[in-house]
């Protein structure tokens, strides 16, 4: 695929995540999506899934903006950088976050497939995250990977 092509889909998927448009989103999307966020150890295979995880994320970060700064790619895969800005509310993580707007670094790797977006990769650092939401590292991640993965 053309690497024009490609970051014009992510941009698009950037825009309408911005503006917390899961229907919008769900239209760049092949229909086996795979949608890996690390920092919270998700995945979501597929349409369905992918529209529950949007959801499920928009919930916890309703002011959600993305900022795609620079992108690089090989003919089959996109690699963007940019800035995410977000402010953690609700108890989804079992903390209770001081309400600031967080802003960081992120990483996302994409693949193509039939025009359409296949895979996406979301890395930001769930540390970063924490401290600018005045909530512990270690709790979040004993809610999300329980006791034993933090352990490790």
């Amino acid at each position: 695929m053309d690497g024009h092509r490609m970051f014009e889909l992510a941009q698009q998927l950037a825009l309408a995540k911005s503006r917390q448009d899961v229907a919008a989103a769900l239209t760049l999307l092949d229909k086996y999506m795979l949608l890996e966020g690390p920092a919270f150890g998700t995945c979501a295979r597929g349409l369905a899934e992918n529209e529950a995880a949007l959801a499920r994320f928009f919930k916890s970060f309703p002011d959600y903006n993305v900022v795609l700064s620079g992108h690089a790619n090989d003919g089959e895969t996109l690699v963007c950088w940019g800035r995410v800005r977000m402010t953690m509310t609700g108890d989804r993580f079992g903390v209770t976050p001081n309400g600031n707007r967080a802003e960081l670094p992120v990483f996302i790797r994409f693949t193509f497939r039939n025009d359409l977006i296949a895979s996406e990769y979301f890395f930001f650092d769930l540390s970063a995250l924490c401290a600018q939401s005045g909530v512990s590292t270690d709790q979040v991640r004993r809610r999300l990977f329980s006791e034993a993965a933090v352990a490790a």
